[in-house]
């Protein structure tokens, strides 16, 4: 009897019974924009289809040029580009699956000057002032949808999703913070959902009754002036009358200030606003946003928040997500710890998409890990990301694996990461990792400090050496105070901080060290205190459903320095930065910049400044201005001082291996000391296996 009943089982959605209720969400994946990449797309699709997506919707495609995201990025709008979507539909289609186009017009958030939206207001995400469309303009935007719509069809597509949600044109209209016109598109909230409404319609009149029509709807804005839940209720009772098939939840638009799809939201965080909204029509819903694993999507399902759920990037990570649910392998699931790093981060920076965890992901065409010709005996040191990565995927070719670790379990930097607040699906990694050990059959030896001399007696045929990072200690005078630890001693919980605490090194490990500093203990992401710290709040009661944020007294008060003068976060991941930066502020971590560390001693740290550089956050204090050469200095007393100053290679044993005679190959933190780089440490792990 299967763990997931409602997950596994079939449901009709609209002309088709689709096996199970799982819905692989709409990716920008940067393969939909050029024609000569849809045979890659299309082996991307057809691996997940084959892992058991019930449903598959592609990344946005605009309908007209005007609705483009970037100059020459994904349309269609032609025959001829319909045609070359065959390869991909007829891909998916061979392993059983269905998929659906999804139609995106940008609106305001296209990074083009010719971007139009209802009202010329500007977006916060793009640089361009868009032109408010005409009446005849916004007719002709319906037309192109239309248009759009049957080119799916003649492409061999089994539908079409309308993306109204995020933010984009339809949501635009939708919403009176960018719709300010006073014709029969606007006005009032009535006038303001004609536009989507009529696109579902005329849509459904174009493709008939055996296409189908996914309408992705905005539950909740997260924007000031967006929509109330009354007004989105409206809306998806006159979609459901228009034609569409399913409803299938959006949340928050990109320029919201609240963080919908990080590591820190807790799992299935919005599902009950599909609940909400199941109520108002009689449409299968598809809940959406942090679900992760089957059991999260079952209690959803089992709940009766909705009827199907929506993964995106838990389908990069393991595209066998389903395969591995229905035959009771949980366990073996390469879970998305929402990290961003790989996906949603090289989207805006226009790079294809991948993931950290899994870098075969949209790479399936040219990161083969293949049966190997040649079975070798390798040592892999260091069971960190990278040593375990690349341990794992050469024991999955047929080489004979041993994998060495000195401390007593593995993970490295993650076993650290997966301790800081908001960043514990860390752990999740490790547990699949740990499980991926015992099925490929790697022997593992744990608490062992291998040396060059036992690797040579042992007769391995090669060696890996991934023996990771350490903390780097500055040349600080005092820094072997009593008062001073490392990051790795802190967050491990070897040391204990005092009340007042200085960090310094303002990077990703040292905003990760404020957070650990600043929440208060909790075994798991409390959803209703992360509701109240980001003043999410009731669509019915207030617009876009935002609300007073309340944030909980921080355990420790933090000074977070840095010797760089620009602004600290600026080095963050695109699409998580601003959240860490939000979380400090929230928090009261005074922040210190264009800082010189220049004594520690029982008075505290000692730093300068510059006289024309430097400043404080709240309650900081920087470099007042004077003559040239001038410093100011200060003593921050503090109980505490945490050492993040980046990292150090730990690679003696490849300098003792290095004249061994056996191929020793150097890879992650102990190849290069980067900011914690997982993404670089694990890709690197596993191209190195596909050659061995």
């Amino acid at each position: 009897m299967s763990a997931f009943p409602s997950l596994l089982s079939p449901i009709e959605l609209g002309h088709v019974t689709l096996p199970n209720r799982v819905v692989m969400g709409s990716m920008h994946t940067g393969l939909e924009d050029r024609a000569r990449d849809f045979p890659k797309l299309a082996a991307f699709f057809a691996e997940r289809a084959r892992g058991g997506a019930s449903l598959i919707i592609t990344g946005g495609f605009a309908p007209n040029i005007a609705g483009t995201l970037l100059p020459l990025a994904s349309k269609l709008t032609t025959r001829r580009e319909a045609r070359q979507h065959k390869v991909i539909t007829d891909a998916v289609h061979a392993e059983g699956g269905r998929i659906a186009l999804q139609l995106l017009h940008s609106g305001r958030y296209g990074f083009t000057p010719w971007c139009v939206a209802p009202s010329a207001i500007k977006s916060p995400i793009s640089k361009f002032k868009p032109r408010a469309l005409s009446s005849r303009g916004v007719e002709k935007t319906i037309e192109s949808f239309v248009r759009a719509a049957r080119l799916a069809r003649e492409a061999g597509y089994d539908g079409v999703e309308v993306m109204g949600s995020e933010g984009y044109l339809v949501n635009q209209f939708l919403a009176p913070r960018t719709n300010k016109r006073t014709d029969e598109w606007g006005g009032t909230p009535e006038k303001r959902r004609r536009f989507a409404v009529e696109i579902v319609r005329r849509i459904r009149e174009a493709v008939g009754p055996d296409f189908l029509i996914v309408y992705r709807i905005s539950a909740v804005d997260l924007v000031p002036d967006g929509q109330t839940w009354d007004e989105v209720a409206a809306l998806a009772r006159e979609v459901e009358a228009a034609g569409a098939t399913t409803l299938n939840l959006g949340i928050g638009w990109h320029e919201a200030r609240v963080p919908t799809i990080v590591t820190s939201v807790p799992r299935a965080a919005f599902a009950s606003y599909a609940g909400r909204l199941k109520s108002e029509t009689s449409l299968p819903v598809i809940a959406t946003n942090r679900i992760n694993m089957p059991e999260v999507a079952e209690g959803v399902l089992s709940a009766g928040d909705a009827d199907l759920v929506s993964l995106a990037r838990p389908f990069l990570a393991d595209p066998d997500w389903v395969r591995k649910a229905a035959e009771a392998r949980v366990d073996e699931i390469n879970t998305c710890i929402a990290c961003n790093q790989a996906c949603l981060d090289h989207t805006f920076k226009k790079k294809r998409a991948t993931c950290l965890l899994n870098p075969r992901a949209v790479y399936e065409t040219e990161l083969v890990l293949g049966p190997t010709r040649s079975v070798k005996r390798v040592a892999v040191v260091g069971a960190g990301p990278a040593g375990l990565s690349c341990a794992t995927a050469l024991a999955e070719r047929g080489h004979s694996v041993e994998l060495f670790e000195a401390r007593d379990d593995i993970g490295g930097q993650f076993a650290i990461a997966q301790r800081i607040p908001g960043k514990e699906e860390f752990s999740e990694s490790i547990r699949y990792f740990r499980r991926r050990i015992e099925v490929t059959g790697v022997k593992l030896h744990l608490g062992r400090w291998v040396t060059a001399e036992e690797l040579r007696a042992e007769g391995f045929d090669e060696v890996v050496v991934a023996t990771g990072v350490e903390p780097r200690v500055p040349s600080i005078p005092g820094v072997d105070h009593p008062s001073v630890m490392t990051y790795a001693e802190l967050v491990r919980g070897e040391r204990e901080p005092g009340q007042r605490v200085a960090v310094i090194g303002a990077g990703g490990i040292g905003v990760d060290v404020s957070e650990f500093l600043t929440a208060q203990p909790s075994p798991t992401l409390d959803l209703d205190l992360w509701r109240a710290e980001w003043g999410v709040g009731d669509p019915a009661e207030s617009r876009g459903g935002l609300a007073p944020a309340v944030v909980e007294t921080p355990k420790h008060e933090v000074i977070l320095l840095q010797r760089k003068a620009s602004g600290i976060g600026k080095g963050l991941g695109k699409t998580t930065g601003w959240v860490h930066r939000a979380a400090l502020k929230a928090k009261g971590v005074e922040q210190v910049t264009g800082a010189s560390y220049d004594l520690i001693d029982d008075d505290g740290l000692h730093v300068s400044f510059a006289a024309d550089g430097g400043k404080g956050g709240k309650g900081g204090k920087g470099g007042k201005g004077g003559s040239t050469g001038e410093r100011e200095t200060r003593v921050i007393p503090v109980d505490t001082i945490v050492l993040c100053a980046g990292q150090e290679s730990v690679r003696t044993l490849a300098d003792d291996l290095a004249e061994s005679g056996l191929p020793v190959h150097v890879i992650g933190g102990a190849d290069v000391a980067a900011e914690l780089d997982a993404k670089r440490a694990i890709r690197q792990g596993t191209e190195l296996a596909a050659r061995i």
